[in-house]
């Protein structure tokens, strides 16, 4: 194309630009707006290009549109070949103004637009782009907190898990597949949660905004967890996060402080008036004893009070007392299903008495663990005695023992007694604490020391008319 015709090409361009159609479009438009030739020379421009470009008209009619282009690599080469291949383009570059200033522009361009001229439409969105990275920045900060952090974190929205980081993962010991996507209300259940514990957390949540909490979860392999939790709602963009914590760890040396603390008074107290009772004690049975040819026919019912009395405080002072020696105890390792088997068969003649068949059900080849033997059937002769005799009008005993996770047997006595109230299961193993009329509480208490010198812990549920069932969790394996 020659120059005079360049001319008159860019004359008639004018001339349609300047006509009631264009007119409005081309001047009063907030994008910018380039018309250029085949090689990039631009011809026509309006005042938003100039601001955008930050040139006057005069000079902007010397340039190219690619003498503005920062970086002329690989994707403006691509960039280029799709126009003229395809005809038009919507696509971003970086731009370098004149003044040294950086920006990024979105633009649209479409090939012969007005009389075989190209025409650009160019719009600034630098400050977007500025946001969108800096959200990026934000996002990537908060994903390395987000994984980062020690305590456990869900996303939720709704009631939707969103998102849960490796803590958390670790923790309810599922991974992230298995929780995005389901119910947080459902999640939670899923770990023996009472949905009424869960409703009442939830409604604090709604009323607040925000929770601080503990809960109290039941893993798979029977050990019972403990989870300091706060949630706030709305964190951003209408996600809701809960940060948890494992204090398990912290919960169970509270209560191992608080139980040694119990058996050291326990302790004191039997080796101070063990001696002072045991004293007396002596000589009344002795005197009883003595009495016993000189006591007439209808005096032998107080007789025989006496005596039991007296037998059943001589049982209290040796459980006293076992509370307050120190046991040396020699582990050995043992076959746990043939202790638990002569623990039973020696207690079958007292069941036959009340009516209770004890009803074994033992896994295959469990493995050897070690243990005082004596000590672990102490445990079995306390659990089992206490369940026939909450069986007044007989019943069934059911006695199991299966591997469980974590390397751990578990055992399980079950009766058919008249169960124990909710409010006082966690009240187990108290001393004096009893749900038997004439019980000290001393005998559970001597169980739950055993098993815990044994590394192993005690879970128990009950139901009010059905029954209570009593887990002991021991481990196997090195020691």
């Amino acid at each position: 194309m020659t120059l005079n015709e360049g001319n008159i090409k860019e004359q008639k361009l004018n001339e349609k630009i300047d006509n009631d159609l264009y007119k409005d479009l081309f001047f009063e438009a907030l994008e910018g707006i380039v018309f250029w030739t085949g090689y990039g020379k631009i011809v026509k421009v309006n005042e938003a290009a100039c601001r955008i470009f930050e040139c006057e008209e005069d000079e902007l009619l010397t340039k190219s549109i690619q003498d503005f282009v920062f970086l002329k690599d690989a994707k403006y080469d691509r960039i280029v070949d799709r126009l003229f291949q395809e005809g038009s383009i919507r696509e971003e570059l970086a731009f370098l103004m004149p003044n040294g200033q950086m920006k990024y522009l979105e633009f649209t361009s479409k090939l012969h637009s007005v009389e075989n001229f190209h025409m650009t439409i160019f719009r600034n969105v630098t400050d977007r782009k500025q946001i969108e990275q800096e959200l990026r920045e934000s996002e990537l900060k908060f994903r390395k907190v987000f994984e980062g952090a020690l305590e456990g974190m869900i996303m939720w929205n709704g009631n939707e898990v969103v998102d849960i980081n490796q803590a958390g993962e670790k923790m309810f010991n599922l991974p992230r597949e298995k929780i995005i996507g389901r119910s947080l209300m459902e999640l939670l259940t899923s770990f023996n949660i009472e949905e009424e514990e869960l409703i009442s957390h939830f409604e604090n949540l709604n009323m607040n905004g925000y929770t601080n909490e503990m809960l109290q979860i039941n893993t798979e392999s029977g050990r019972r967890m403990y989870f300091e939790f706060s949630a706030k709602q709305n964190v951003f963009s209408k996600l809701s996060v809960i940060l948890f914590k494992d204090v398990t760890d912290k919960k169970e040396m509270e209560e191992q402080l608080k139980k040694s603390d119990t058996l050291n008074v326990v302790g004191e107290l039997a080796a101070g008036i063990a001696h002072e009772i045991r004293n007396p004690m002596t000589a009344l049975k002795g005197f009883i004893q003595l009495l016993e040819d000189s006591i007439k026919e209808d005096h032998s019912m107080y007789f025989n009070i006496i005596s039991t009395e007296l037998k059943r405080i001589e049982s209290i002072i040796n459980e006293f007392l076992l509370l307050a020696k120190p046991q040396s105890l020699k582990f050995f390792e043992k076959d746990v299903t043939k202790i638990m088997q002569e623990t039973v068969d020696f207690l079958k003649a007292q069941a036959v008495l009340h009516n209770v068949q004890i009803i074994s059900e033992y896994e295959k080849e469990l493995p050897l663990i070690y243990c005082e033997p004596n000590q672990l059937k102490k445990v079995f002769i306390n659990l089992i005695k206490n369940a026939i005799e909450v069986m007044p009008n007989g019943g069934n005993i059911t006695v199991s023992m299966e591997i469980s996770q974590d390397h751990f047997i578990h055992i399980s006595i079950k009766d058919e007694g008249i169960g124990i109230p909710k409010n006082m299961l966690e009240k187990l193993g108290q001393p004096f604490y009893t749900t038997k009329e004439k019980g000290t509480g001393l005998g559970l208490m001597v169980t739950y020391k055993i098993i815990e010198e044994h590394k192993g812990f005690i879970q128990v549920e009950s139901e009010s008319g059905v029954g209570t069932e009593f887990h002991i969790y021991l481990p196997f394996g090195s020691r």
